[in-house]
């Protein structure tokens, strides 16, 4: 009974899939498609380091050399690191460098600038400007030095800078120390990382110097913790610009 309207179809079929796609509706045939046309993406160039790529500006006085990294066997599992040297007027630093990031020294630029082997990794792309950052804090640190400064707010808060303390042990010869009147009723002395100056311009003013800046705000920041400001009263150790919101006090 439905044999001749099948044959009818079957060839309707056969005869529509002959002709041009054009004539035939989408949604009658979908079968007989043809394949869709391959979508051209835009491509556009990875895109740099804002940072990373910038050149590093090295002044007159400082010497800026790299000392590329030792050649080690095909097994070894950690890669070799290259080693930068910045000596200036205020000390020398050091910094070892990645080995995919690379170092260009050419004398026509305005300064060397840095690259990696592949823009598209994640984690050459962050180390890119943050390699880039840590040298030119070291260049800043050995020709003009890095400095955080201090304030005590509280009453009876005060800082001097001892030559000698009896809580803290000496870490190396001529160490000099900072003691604390905080509000507590022992001494706090902490003792200053070598090649950090501090000095107090006022009794409740505090100033660290030095040529590398992590070390220098690490201290400012062991300093701040043995009295963090608190919002109810504002007393504390500020650093640098650092600012508070007061609150209302607590009514019961």
């Amino acid at each position: 009974m439905f044999a001749p309207a099948r044959q009818r179809c079957t060839q309707r079929l056969t005869v529509a899939s002959i002709r041009p796609s054009e004539s035939i509706p989408t949604f009658l045939l979908p079968a007989f498609q043809l394949p869709p046309s391959s979508r051209a993406f835009a491509t556009t160039s990875p895109c740099l380091s804002k940072i990373g790529s910038a050149a590093l500006s090295i002044p007159p006085e400082v010497q800026f050399t790299v000392t590329p990294p030792p050649v080690r066997g095909a097994g070894a599992r950690v890669q070799p690191m290259s080693t930068v040297r910045i000596k200036g007027p205020l000390g020398e630093l050091s910094m070892e460098v990645p080995a995919y990031v690379k170092i260009d020294q050419d004398p026509s630029l305005s300064g060397p600038t840095l690259s990696v082997e592949n823009s598209r990794d994640a984690k050459q792309r962050a180390m890119w400007g943050t390699t880039r950052a840590y040298l030119q804090n070291h260049i800043l640190g050995v020709s003009e030095g890095h400095s955080a400064i201090l304030r005590l707010v509280g009453v009876g808060y005060r800082a001097s800078v001892e030559p000698t303390a009896t809580t803290v042990e000496p870490e190396y010869p001529g160490q000099e120390y900072i003691n604390l009147k905080v509000g507590f009723s022992h001494p706090v002395e902490l003792g200053i990382p070598k090649g950090v100056k501090a000095s107090t311009p006022q009794p409740t003013r505090l100033l660290l110097e030095g040529p590398e800046k992590e070390v220098v705000m690490q201290f400012a920041a062991k300093i701040r913790k043995w009295r963090v400001p608190e919002p109810y009263k504002g007393k504390g150790i500020f650093v640098n610009g650092e600012t508070i919101k007061l609150k209302n006090k607590k009514i019961k």
